[in-house]
């Protein structure tokens, strides 16, 4: 609020996002100012050739909408009152954009995160056919069928544990880029990165299981054979 629009500043108000929420990262600052109507109305500037009310109330937007129409006709019938709308459309309207972002970005993950259940399974099962004979050996010789099956689930865990680390590392140059679609939410959010990293270990465990679980169960005379 102002004493005087051009000599005194007599309070400063907090900043706000006026026309997008999810605004908040493109460094481009504008200043605003906020004086009495009757001031300046009052002033040689020209007003505005449109008012924004802001109505907080806990009665149903249908009702408070009508009841402001009315109250607004019998001051001046020459004011039309348009685009009544709650907070909450307001709200979705300016994150739509982001909103389809995150659901672009959520599908492309969807299905990097199928293929790489795919893959997983694809090269640990590759690889622990491969292995059959030594496997076969090392069961020959005494070993556990639990120290096979943790051998082959290992494997399946180094292999995704070392493509996560350089996915993470690649996730922090890439997340400027990423930062304007993104709201409530820092790019370098630490729960973000480490349910992802969850998920993707939950996944590998998954895709290793059934391969680990078949070569623990294969008999070492078929498997010596197979040489």
């Amino acid at each position: 609020m102002f004493e005087n629009a051009w000599r005194t500043v007599v309070g400063v108000a907090g900043d706000v996002r006026q026309y997008d929420l999810a605004d908040h990262a493109s460094g481009h600052v504008q200043g605003a100012m906020y004086m009495p109507y009757s001031q300046s109305v009052e002033s040689d500037r020209p007003t505005a050739a449109a008012m924004t009310l802001i109505v907080r109330t806990g009665a149903e937007p249908a009702d408070v909408a009508s009841a402001i129409r009315k109250l607004v006709r019998d001051l001046n019938p020459d004011v039309p009152v348009s685009e009544v709308r709650t907070m909450e459309s307001l709200v979705e309207a300016s994150t739509e954009q982001s909103r389809s972002m995150a659901w672009l970005f959520a599908g492309f993950a969807a299905v990097a995160l199928l293929l790489a259940a795919v893959g997983a399974y694809g090269v640990v099962s590759w690889s622990a056919a491969q292995r059959t004979f030594e496997i076969g050996l090392r069961v020959a010789l005494g070993a556990p069928r639990r120290s096979i099956f943790a051998l082959v689930m290992g494997q399946s865990l180094r292999m995704v544990t070392a493509g996560l680390a350089l996915g993470v590392a690649a996730s922090f140059v890439l997340t400027r880029a990423l930062a304007a679609f993104l709201y409530a939410t820092a790019s370098w959010d630490a729960l973000t990165f480490s349910c992802v990293s969850a998920l993707l270990v939950a996944v590998a465990l998954v895709a290793g299981y059934f391969p680990s679980r078949r070569a623990a169960g294969v008999d070492p005379l078929t498997a010596l054979r197979m040489e």
